[in-house]
């Protein structure tokens, strides 16, 4: 088999004058805009034979040259237990689990870890066969380092209800989070588009060209060094919440990725963000009916805030 990378040219069309390189090739290779900007900052994007950069424009007649991207390597689904994986509702078209810390929702490239998915086959659990084969089932995902409720659809018209629910933005999905000092206003929302993090491919940020992101936010409690917040999304971004909080100047506690004070989260012992996902509401695609879950703070989280209260109000 060939190690030489594939490489496709073609000239663009006069329709596309004047476009962004990535949009270019967005349009004419059928990636994703982000995918596209990724092959441009790598190099791997040539016009009339000169390297250029995602933002450039093109002309008409002009020959763009990509270098495709390698397919990943098969990702395996490991049937393998997930300790603290709680099933809080089991049904014939859905399971809602509590997703401990350090779990995945899914296998990928790079990650050898516990899966939500591995954990349910685990357990015997059959989802929907909807979605990518390492996916299946999957309809929404939380961080690895993020804790919370999960709705898994088991049929196939529930995988088709949830992904439409979602879209939508009909679907209920609350967290609690306690960041870094005091936002004025006590409550609002940060409507902010983001995108990659333009330096450091494993972070996201708040770009100019991003995708539309909308996080609402209200105090539930103020003490000296933090805010705990209830926070609702309308869209759901990879890093949602924490790159919105950090962009807003009070990053989720613990959360170290995004500028959070380390030297506070060695005193409350925290090794990840306090982030939980507390609430999720749907309509349930079987009944039709409105149902609503909550889940309590896993022990690590909780016992940060009882510090931080103790060191409030002694």
């Amino acid at each position: 088999m060939s190690t030489l990378p594939e490489i496709r040219t073609l000239p663009v069309p006069d329709g596309l004058e004047g476009e962004r390189v990535d949009a270019a090739i967005s349009r004419m290779f059928g990636f994703s805009r982000t995918k596209a900007a990724e092959l441009a900052a790598t190099g791997k994007v040539q016009v009339d034979g000169s390297v250029v950069g995602k933002s450039e424009r093109v002309r008409g007649g002009a020959w763009l040259e990509v270098e495709m991207p390698r397919a990943p390597a098969p990702v395996r689904i490991v049937a393998e237990p997930v300790e603290g994986m709680e099933i809080v509702h089991d049904d014939e078209d859905v399971v809602v689990i509590v997703k401990p810390v350090g779990v995945a929702a899914h296998p990928s490239p790079g990650w050898s870890g516990p899966t939500v998915i591995g954990g349910l086959a685990a357990a015997g659990f059959r989802v929907s066969t909807s979605g990518a084969a390492e996916r299946q089932g999957i309809v929404h995902r939380l961080d690895v380092g993020t804790s919370g409720l999960m709705a898994v659809a088991k049929s196939e018209r529930a995988y088709t209800s949830l992904k439409r629910q979602f879209k939508e933005r009909t679907v209920d999905k609350g967290y609690h989070t306690l960041v870094q000092g005091h936002p004025d206003p006590t409550s609002g929302t940060i409507d902010a588009p983001i995108g990659r993090h333009p330096q450091h491919d494993y972070k996201w940020a708040v770009t100019a060209d991003g995708k539309p992101s909308v996080t609402h936010y209200d105090l539930i409690e103020a003490f000296r060094a933090a805010s705990l917040l209830d926070v609702r999304l309308e869209t759901g971004r990879t890093h949602q919440i924490r790159v919105h909080m950090a962009a807003h100047r009070h990053p989720c506690v613990g959360d170290l990725t995004y500028g959070a004070d380390p030297t506070l989260a060695k005193r409350l012992r925290l090794t990840r963000q306090w982030l939980h996902a507390v609430r999720l509401g749907f309509d349930h695609p079987g009944t039709g009916d409105r149902v609503e879950f909550a889940s309590d703070y896993p022990a690590d989280l909780a016992r940060a805030l009882d510090q931080v209260r103790e060191e409030t109000y002694g």
